[in-house]
């Protein structure tokens, strides 16, 4: 147990940096992600090749696998287009909504009884935002893509967490970074005819971005994501995600100036996510106990 936590919030560390390269690299939020499932599969093949590790699945298991990362694919999409249309600030702290949809949709998709002390950790959560950003009206479209792109997170992590008990954790993200390239792929003439841009292709820049994006923020992100996930629970795993804001608004802060400073509200606001991640934890560690 003390394991898959320490896993997770190194995930959490890094995912923190993933709205600081959203910011950074110019591509429209269509190629960044599909450059960056692209990149992070290229990865992924070359690890597993050097491992040595063989494939087990079925191509029926491999194409289940892969939509699964669909989902992935569409949060990235909506997360860094929230973070184009308004600021990284936005976007991370929409983010933290992913606890909330997966009280929601768990019970629904795993058919199980609703969580009063889930329902009630996600509101400490909700509690939390308000009080860390006061959302701008300028910014509602950002907000919008915001919520979207935490709906998608909580499915992505609800269907996952099954296929961790099955395969891999490697071999899942691998199969899931080719279901996004893939399902993207498709879809993205399509998506550039609505979303016109200068140029398919990435700067020298943005080139080594993404390389650093696809490396540690995906490859090494989800795969203690996953693993993290084999003795933890989704609810837990992405209730803990809510530390990814704190750390990304402060990035932001650092980078690109988006807070003069941290007022007491930001305080405020961060005890309130941070208590609703620790309580979660107690109660993991007690029911633990118990079994």
């Amino acid at each position: 147990m003390k394991k898959s936590y320490f896993l997770l919030h190194i995930a959490i560390l890094l995912a923190g940096f993933t709205g600081v390269f959203g910011k950074l690299i110019t591509l429209n939020e269509g190629l960044l992600v599909w450059y960056r499932v692209l990149f992070s599969a290229i990865i992924l093949l070359a690890v597993l090749r050097i491992l040595n590790i063989q494939s087990k699945e079925s191509l029926a298991e491999k194409f289940n696998i892969g939509k699964i990362g669909l989902f992935l694919t569409i949060h990235w999409v909506f997360f860094y287009a929230s973070i184009k249309y308004s600021n990284i600030s936005i976007g991370v702290v929409c983010y933290c909504l992913t606890s909330l949809f997966t009280a929601i949709f768990e019970p629904i998709i795993n058919k199980k009884r609703f969580s009063t002390s889930q329902l009630l950790l996600s509101g400490l959560t909700l509690m939390g935002i308000s009080l860390i950003f006061h959302f701008d009206t300028s910014f509602q479209v950002g907000i919008i893509l915001g919520v979207i792109s935490s709906s998608f997170a909580a499915l992505y992590t609800v269907f996952n967490e099954k296929l961790v008990q099955r395969f891999e954790s490697i071999s899942i993200n691998y199969y899931q970074m080719i279901g996004g390239t893939i399902g993207l792929g498709l879809i993205l003439p399509i998506y550039l005819y609505y979303f016109p841009v200068a140029t398919v292709l990435p700067s020298l820049s943005d080139f080594w971005y993404l390389i650093l994006l696809a490396s540690f923020c995906t490859v090494a992100l989800y795969v203690l994501f996953a693993e993290s996930l084999k003795k933890l629970s989704a609810f837990t795993v992405n209730l803990s995600f809510n530390l990814e804001p704190i750390y990304a608004v402060m990035l932001a802060f650092v980078f690109f100036n988006e807070g003069k400073e941290l007022n007491a509200s930001f305080y405020i606001g961060c005890s309130f996510v941070i208590a609703s991640v620790a309580l979660q934890g107690l109660l993991s560690a007690r029911k633990q106990a118990i079994a």
